[in-house]
């Protein structure tokens, strides 16, 4: 071989003698040959795939820029180079024979210039300009070119240069291709890394410079967009779903063939062990409410082990492309420690020659660069691929919320889902980053115990025995760990979740009722488990860190000692025990992350198996709702019994109805009979159980309680519909919101907080109607949407919408109803009794039937006469007077109106939601002493000084190791004493273990410090929330509050402690490693200066962008989840209108902007990261340079010693900068949670001044000019009212939506502080007391009815402070007391989330059952009969009649029914009192209160007869 190329050269091929002399070089034809083909071979490899995109596209080229020029310039140069060479050697074969080297590199460089050429043009049609390919190429010419650079030179300096023409053409060609290399480095290049640059400072500078918006990301690419990545997630997700679910039915066979009960072997048929099977699995799930022992039954099965395959095959190509870079790290690891070992052997050599050194250390260099550069490319890999995970995994969630059956919907709350997305789907984010570990680690293990048997020989056996004896102590502990973290703590957080969850949603109740302590005390219950789990937790950890840190050492102690005490001769030198040495740090990285990935991945089991359990429940089954034309019907009914759960009872039965088009059905009933399980069942929102409903066309809901978004107005009518604007004015003013709008204060354009938060109850039910006619679908469903107005509004409505001669008359339309009042004009009546249909038919067919329903009206529909007449002679009179209403709306908009015209710029009260707050700049300092002060000061000291105590032990005992092995010069030729020996191994094990010993002791400090910081920063949290004033609540979305005690106050338990243990031990390492070097070679200390203030510019920079870009991170996370907890609260309502992909749409767009800034930041890390480890590979190399400058002075030992010192810093120091970093982000969360600690409270739950026991007794209210508002820059919502109620005087409140009804009660509960005035209660001001003082002593019937996740009793009676006789009293008195008594478990009753599992008029009822247990001298009513049908009404306006008699009561009504026996009636009208006397003398004034009796069809001397009887009733 070597002889044909010594002939193709014409000169000498090899000869180690060129090596073996002061001024080695290489052969020249080794130079002209090796040197030049090596990279040829890789570009022509590689680049025929780089003309690929010429091949194939036609798509266009992007168009010429500068860059390109250049580029093809240079290139074009080049080839004109390579025929000079050419030329020349043709020249030359003139004169005489010319070696065929001279004609071959020539042709060979410039077919390849052309090549580039053609590449660097293929690339235009390219989105990356440029190609990865051309950039490693240059890289690797020039580095290769570098060797004949530098003989070319050397030998000009000797003696004249022989072959001009050739020495010029070669420094032309270097400095061409030098120029291509740095422009393509400019362009961007294939390594991302290099590619990023560029345009990553330009973003690094920006975000130095000032805060970064969103705006200023970069945008994601196509493929990186969630919908790409849920696409092809879903597809791989079905397939293995299907396999799954096969198991699963496996699994199911062979229990059923195990239990083979004789029995049932096969008398059954197959649907019916099915249910049996059912029924075994429903059970568990009741005894679990209880709480009894959790264990008892199996947890219903469900399809497992597809996610991790799932998603395996979707990122198969990341995870391979990340393996590859990972392989070429992990060899060049090795590569180190080899080198180490020459250099000392140069350092002990006096022979060496000089070159060899540096040599060393420029190989060293080298090594530590290319293996930084793989390194993070495959961490770019890794947390590209955890983001695109979680990325697929809330998509897949968000996607399984939306069309998941109810049954399985009951199974989890909305907590636990939003912490499926939150929680889950960030584990699988966490595991993904290092998943790769897991076979690195065992490689890196096994070629390190190679290598060290190499170094030691069989003694290394003992280091690996204390290895292995190690590994099952921490297995041992990070089970136990687990099984604390999962069941115990994950269990605590979702509950205390849910608990808040609860407490923010019905937090206006918890205020009126005063009965925050209660659950306050409740919180803080399952609080303080979670931190006795947590600190339990942190004791185990710091007890695994100790075994750890002990490890490397124990392992080189074990080693070292056995090594030297087998055999005599065996010294230890330097060579050997610091290639030892550096070989234990490289074990020290995949034994301290394989148990650490190993416990991730066993966190991630548990979340895979929620989520497997989530994604693979039962989807909504609406095969029994067909869509088949038939003539002639709307909606059809056929025998249909539907269920809310499989095998529940059935809610309805037997259900056989016809509804023909264009018709208005109403829906009538008593409470509980099945009005809404009716209209669940049209929706397909049960459970079939038999027969099926057919409805033709598409659908319009409107709940029962109207979900409103938290979008505009406008945008919540229009409902991603088309804009239409005259439709949408018609669609206004059929539903009376014009009105309304002239009084929010940007119209149609105000934007409507969390659950219609800033809408009145009426105004939400007005929304969602004008929601459903502006879709303009076929058939209408109406759940009772006119009980939350007030009458004459409903009255407005039914004429001008649902009525005959409304907008709807040509729909079909399906109203389920309580007032009676519009039953005349309806098409068909259906009434409803427990499930079934007990009658229908037109209202005269009904009355003549002489069934139920005539009964009924007989009993409450004395008025029906009237009413009809009224409708048919008197409806030019009801307009006349709404015209009046409407006249004096107006003249009190107009004023505002002409207010609002005037600036065009956003009005004040227009938006409601605050942006979030993102917190700009740096942390402040004071952010982390307050954290440190939550520790404790004395924690703290003796925390830092464990540290310290840790890293002087590890300092003294490498020093004394470097000592030990200059041992084996100083006893060269003679025999080594063994007390030395002795003495020697005891030293470096005593202070090796007083190593860990004072990290046991700081990392327990740590565990016991943090849980007292979480404690008080909880607390301080959860109280201050509790007390923060209702307008907070109505101005800050629910979400951003619950993310609070998610995500911040998680940080604050478990991330902030792990990151500041991080951050220290680095800190310390690289302080000792430094000193280290310092003692070693002096001059070092000159170079740290330059380096350290490198290192802290790129710390600067980077660490305000990746915090900006954390931050964008959080704040544009919490839309995630608020969009999520919206989108299921309003499920059926996006079900019906079928926009489920339009709101999986909105999720994308949220969830892409999330990805974008989470995109970012991983690309900053790797930015910071290259930098770093450029800046550890420098102090390698001068570490390593000095040495070899200072050959003659130093021991071999302490060169070891320092240059694998600095080996080890590399990572040191970018682990620095994480971790400084990561402390910086985390620490936002204390920032986060110190702004909700520091809201404004409001008045103080007890003040010094008590109001006396038993006060109010009379129960007299003085209101004197009392004016209040909302918030500070809005108008008054009251305007100065004046008014006495007498003792148990009975005082109905009315007037139109946005009257300031409801405003009135929030006053006498101070929920609204005044703004001038004040109330008098009993001749105490209510201004003067304490909130609770106040509160505790009035009873209010809210308009929401809502419930609390617990029991029954805890719902009545959070405090205990009643007998059971009495809440038995008050549940007889709520008409409850038989619907309780057959529950099976009576009082202990679980009540869902939000009640969910009682009908809306029960919760009323509780909520009455509530008022009654207090029995305070002054209830209010607000709209408390809205939700009620006509028969409830009448039992709670008897029961309040009977029960408190002798108290005051203020009815905030709706119907004018419930009001026309009071003693007063006051009506409001923009903030003021308009009229105030007894309801017969205002029949008799023709005001505004006669005009709305008259609407409602109510005569005077009706209520004379009404007065009566409820006098009888009192009597």
């Amino acid at each position: 071989m070597s002889a044909a190329l010594e002939k193709f050269c014409g000169s000498v091929f090899w000869n180690d003698s060129y090596l073996a002399r002061p001024d080695a070089d290489l052969p020249v034809c080794f130079q002209q040959t090796v040197l030049v083909w090596i990279p040829l071979g890789f570009f022509w490899i590689l680049a025929p795939w780089q003309l690929l995109p010429m091949c194939k596209s036609r798509a266009k080229k992007s168009s010429v820029t500068k860059l390109y020029i250049i580029k093809q310039v240079l290139a074009a140069l080049l080839v004109l180079t390579a025929v000079a060479g050419l030329a020349l050697a043709f020249v030359d074969a003139e004169q005489g024979a010319v070696p065929a080297v001279q004609y071959t590199n020539p042709s060979l460089y410039i077919a390849t210039w052309m090549m580039v050429l053609l590449v660097q043009d293929a690339r235009r049609s390219c989105l990356r300009r440029d190609s990865g390919v051309l950039f490693c190429f240059w890289t690797l010419s020039l580095l290769c070119g570098i060797l004949p650079f530098q003989s070319l030179v050397r030998r000009a300096l000797q003696e004249p240069i022989s072959d001009l023409p050739r020495f010029i053409l070669f420094f032309i060609s270097y400095g061409l291709q030098l120029l291509l290399f740095l422009v393509s480095g400019l362009q961007g290049t294939g390594l991302q890394q290099v590619s990023l640059d560029f345009s990553f400072f330009s973003m690094v500078f920006k975000g130095h410079r000032k805060p970064l918006e969103i705006e200023d990301v970069w945008e994601l690419k196509d493929k990186d967009k969630t919908k790409a990545l849920y696409t092809a997630f879903e597809k791989n997700m079905k397939t293995a779903m299907q396999k799954a679910r096969a198991e699963l039915e496996k699994r199911k066979r062979k229990k059923r063939c195990q239990e083979g009960d004789p029995d049932h072997g096969n008398s059954m048929s197959k649907a019916q062990s099915q249910d049996i099977l059912v029924l075994e699995e429903k059970q568990p799930k009741k005894k679990k409410k209880k709480g009894d022992n959790e264990n008892s039954g199996p947890p219903k099965d469900y399809p497992r082990g597809w996610l991790m395959k799932t998603l395996g095959k979707t990122f198969q190509q990341n995870l391979l492309l990340a393996v590859a870079f990972k392989v070429v790290h992990d060899a060049l690891v090795f590569v180190s420690p080899q080198l180490l070992k020459l250099l000392i052997a140069f350092v002990s050599d006096e022979d060496a020659f000089a070159w060899q050194g540096y040599l060393y250390a420029i190989l060293l260099f080298l090594t530590a660069v290319i293996q930084s550069l793989c390194l993070q490319q495959h961490f770019s890999l890794c947390f590209q691929l955890g983001i695109n995970v979680r990325a697929s995994l809330i998509a897949a969630i968000y996607k399984k919320s939306l069309t998941m059956s109810g049954a399985t919907r009951k199974e989890s709350t909305v907590g636990e889902t939003v912490n499926l997305m939150s929680a889950d789907a960030q584990r699988f984010m966490d595991l993904a980053n290092f998943i790769h570990q897991l076979w690195s680690s065992p490689l890196q293990i096994i070629l390190s115990i190679v290598f060290l048997w190499g170094e030691l020989g069989p003694s290394v056996l003992a280091g690996i025995a204390t290895l292995l004896l190690l590994l099952p102590i921490n297995a041992f502990l990070v089970a136990k760990a687990k099984t604390i973290q999962v069941s115990r703590n994950m269990k605590n957080k979702d509950e205390r979740m849910k608990i808040m969850t609860e407490i923010l949603n019905g937090i206006k109740i918890l205020k009126l009722f005063a009965w925050e302590p209660s659950f306050e005390k409740r919180v803080n219950e399952i609080r303080a488990l979670e931190l006795k789990n947590l600190v339990n937790f942190g004791y185990l950890q710091s007890v695994s860190v100790f075994a750890f840190t002990c490890a490397p050492f124990l392992v080189s102690l074990a080693s070292f000692a056995v090594y030297v005490l087998v055999d005599e001769n065996n010294i230890l030198d330097a060579q050997k025990a610091f290639t030892a040495i550096s070989l234990f740090n490289v074990l020290r990285f995949p034994m301290a992350t394989l148990p650490m990935v190993i416990s991730a991945l066993v966190q991630t089991s548990v979340s895979t198996a929620r989520l497997e359990r989530y994604l693979s429940g039962e989807d909504l089954d609406t095969s029994a709702i067909h869509h088949n034309p038939i003539a002639g019907s709307a909606v059809r009914f056929s025998e249909a019994t539907f269920a809310w759960e499989q095998d529940g009872n059935a809610a309805i039965r037997d259900v056989t109805l016809d509804i023909t088009p264009g018709s208005l059905v109403a829906v009538v009933g008593a409470v509980g009979s099945g009005k809404s399980s009716l209209v669940s069942a049209m929706l397909g929102e049960m459970e079939n159980i038999k027969g099926h409903i057919n409805i033709q066309g598409s659908l319009a809901y409107v709940p029962q309680q109207a979900w409103i978004q938290n979008a505009t107005l406008k945008d919540n009518i229009i409902f991603g519909s088309e804009v239409d604007e005259a439709r949408y004015q018609q669609v206004l003013k059929a539903c009376a919101l014009l009105p309304d709008l002239k009084l929010l204060p940007a119209g149609d354009q105000t934007e409507i907080g969390e659950k219609g938060i800033n809408l009145s109850g009426g105004q939400k039910q007005r929304v969602s109607l004008a929601r459903a006619v502006y879709s303009d679908a076929d058939i209408y469903i109406l759940d009772d949407p006119l009980s939350a107005v007030d009458a004459h509004v409903g009255k407005y409505l039914f004429e001008h919408v649902l009525g005959p001669k409304g907008l709807l008359q040509n729909k079909t339309r399906i109203l389920v109803t309580h007032s009676i009042s519009f039953l005349p004009q309806v098409d068909n009546i259906v009434v409803l009794a427990a499930g079934a249909v007990s009658e229908h038919g037109s209202y005269s067919t009904l009355l003549a039937n002489k069934g139920a329903f005539s009964q009924f009206l007989n009993l409450y529909g004395n008025q029906e006469e009237d009413v009809s007449e009224e409708n048919t002679a008197g409806t030019g009179n009801t307009v006349g007077l709404w015209q009046l209403e409407w006249l004096l709306s107006k003249r009190s908009t107009s004023s505002q109106k002409k207010a609002q015209e005037e600036p065009p710029k956003k009005l004040k009260g227009q938006q409601l939601i605050e942006k979030e707050a993102v917190e700009t700049g740096r942390v402040k300092f004071s952010m982390y002493l307050r954290y440190l002060r939550a520790v404790g000061w004395c924690f703290t000291f003796w925390i830092v000084m464990g540290y310290v105590g840790q890293y002087v032990a590890y300092v003294g005992s490498n020093l004394w190791l470097s000592d030990w092995t200059d041992d084996s010069v100083r006893y060269q030729n003679q025999s080594y004493p063994t007390q030395l020996r002795d003495l020697r191994i005891g030293v470096f094990g005593a202070l090796g273990l007083s190593q860990a010993v004072f990290l046991l002791f700081a990392t327990m400090l740590t565990a016991r410090g943090a849980m007292q910081a979480s404690r008080v920063m909880h607390q301080q949290l959860l109280s201050n929330i509790l007390r923060a004033p209702m307008s907070f609540f109505d101005t800050t979305p629910v979400g951003r509050i619950i993310n609070r005690f998610a995500k911040d106050i998680f940080t604050v338990d478990e991330t902030i402690p792990m990151s500041f243990r991080s951050w220290i031990s680095c800190f310390m390492a690289i302080i000792s490693t430094l000193i280290v070097i310092c003692l070693a070679t002096p001059f070092f200390a000159v170079v740290i200066i330059p380096l350290s203030i490198f290192y802290y510019f790129v710390l600067r920079f980077y660490v305000s962008t990746s915090r900006q870009l954390r931050r964008l991170d959080s704040v544009t996370r919490s839309p995630i989840y608020s969009h999520f907890g919206e989108t299921v609260s309003g499920l059926s309502v996006i079900r019906a209108y079928g926009h489920q992909e339009r709101f999986l749409k909105q999720n994308e767009i949220t969830m892409d902007i999330n990805q974008k800034s989470v995109y970012s930041w991983i690309i900053s890390n790797r930015w910071l990261a290259i930098r770093l480890e450029f800046v550890g590979s420098l102090v390698v190399f001068f570490s390593a340079l000095l040495a070899v400058i200072a050959k003659g002075t130093l021991e071999g030992g302490i060169v070891g010693l320092s240059v694998s010192s600095a080996l080890n810093v590399t990572q040191t120091l970018n682990w620095l900068v994480r971790s400084s970093s990561e402390l910086e982000t985390n620490i936002v969360a204390v920032e986060r949670v110190h702004e909700y600690v520091t809201v404004k409270n409001e008045a103080p739950w007890v003040t010094k001044k008590r109001p006396p026991r038993g006060w109010p007794s009379r129960g007299e209210i003085q209101f004197i000019d009392y004016k209040v508002r909302y918030r500070p820059e809005l108008d008054l919502v009251l305007q100065g009212i004046t008014c006495n109620i007498g003792s148990t005087e009975k005082v109905g409140v009315v007037g139109r939506t946005g009257a300031g009804k409801s405003s009135l009660t929030n006053c006498l509960f101070r929920v609204l502080e005044a703004a001038g005035g004040k109330i008098i209660i009993d001749d105490m001001d209510i201004a003067t007391i304490g909130l609770h003082d106040l509160r505790n002593n009035l009873t209010i019937i809210p308009q929401d009815p809502v419930l609390f996740t617990g029991t029954l009793r805890m719902n009545l009676d959070p405090f205990d402070q009643y007998s059971d006789e009495e809440v038995w009293k008050a549940l007889e008195l709520a008409h409850l007391k038989t619907y309780v008594q057959g529950l099976p478990e009576r009082l202990l009753h679980h009540v869902s989330e939000a009640g969910e599992n009682l009908s809306v008029g029960q919760r009323q009822l509780v909520c009455l059952a509530r008022a009654l247990l207090r029995k305070a001298k002054i209830l209010i009513l607000d709209e408390a009969t809205a939700a009620v049908d006509l028969e409830t009404d009448n039992l709670i306006q008897t029961t309040i009649r009977s029960a408190f008699a002798d108290c005051t009561v203020l009815t905030i009504a709706h119907r004018l029914h419930t009001i026309m026996d009071s003693n007063r009636v006051m009506v409001l009208h923009a903030g003021q009192i308009v009229e105030f006397d007894s309801p017969e003398e205002l029949l008799m004034k023709q005001g505004i209160f006669s005009a709305m009796a008259k609407d409602a069809g109510i005569t005077a001397a009706e209520t004379t007869a009404l007065q009566a009887e409820s006098c009888r009733g009192r009597l």
